[in-house]
């Protein structure tokens, strides 16, 4: 899965990146992204030009009654887009590309490694890039809701979700999923809202080589989800070493 990512880069560096417009004003840096949040995300609109937008992380869809559906689609299996209700739809014409400078996840504690409170291996937290330093393009899918009891007078709400797949040779030591990244061979595909054909949509959906991503340990206060400074990407010291 993937619940906690790092956007540091502007709205005008990720429109450069994806030959994009920009149509919002700044978030804000953020090395601690998490589920609810407002991200940024890249879409083609219908004339072909692309766009960076704010949407909310936790992808409520049209039909729902309450937005705190969200919650439980922060991620997307990639393996059952084209089957799940909340998905088919989407996954034929609402795709987007989520910009990240990075990712968190949890690596399985290790015996005779720190603890939790109630005695249990403690996860060591590990943050993933890319080697050359270039921004991650991960897959995603957007929606809009409106509250159904808001009637007409209701605000729209655009929420998308992050399309994950099994984890390549670089991620399985840490955990069996990552999110899908997409090389700029595929973006063009990817975010076009006319392409329709899911076999070859689908098969964009694989994990990323395993020689694209560097594996950092990083401090434990990334699991705060109210810390939000650089310092939460800087490697820390296990068994002696800097991990890597």
């Amino acid at each position: 899965m993937c619940g906690r990512y790092v956007s540091s880069s502007s709205p005008e560096r990720i429109a450069a990146y994806f030959g994009a417009a920009v149509d919002v004003e700044p978030l804000g840096e953020s090395y601690n992204v998490a589920p609810t949040n407002d991200v940024y995300g890249v879409v083609e609109h219908a004339d072909g030009t692309r766009h960076v937008e704010v949407f909310h992380w936790g992808l409520v869809p049209s039909w729902a009654k309450e937005r705190k559906i969200g919650q439980r689609m922060i991620n997307a299996r990639a393996e059952t887009l084209a089957e799940k209700p909340a998905f088919k739809s989407l996954f034929a014409k609402h795709r987007c590309i989520v910009p990240m400078d990075g990712f968190y996840e949890w690596q399985p504690g290790r015996p005779g490694g720190p603890v939790t409170a109630k005695g249990a291996p403690a996860k060591q937290p590990m943050y993933v890039r890319r080697l050359d330093g270039e921004p991650l393009a991960v897959a995603g899918l957007w929606a809009t809701w409106r509250d159904p009891a808001a009637g007409d007078a209701g605000e729209w709400l655009h929420s998308l979700t992050i399309v994950t797949t099994v984890a390549n040779g670089t991620m399985a030591p840490i955990h069996d999923r990552m999110p899908v990244i997409l090389p700029p061979s595929a973006w063009d595909e990817w975010l076009d809202p006319a392409g329709r054909d899911l076999a070859a949509l689908q098969r964009l959906l694989a994990p990323a080589p395993d020689d694209l991503l560097d594996v950092v340990a990083v401090s434990t206060e990334v699991n705060n989800v109210r810390n939000k400074g650089p310092q939460l990407i800087d490697p820390v010291t296990l068994d002696g070493e800097i991990s890597r």
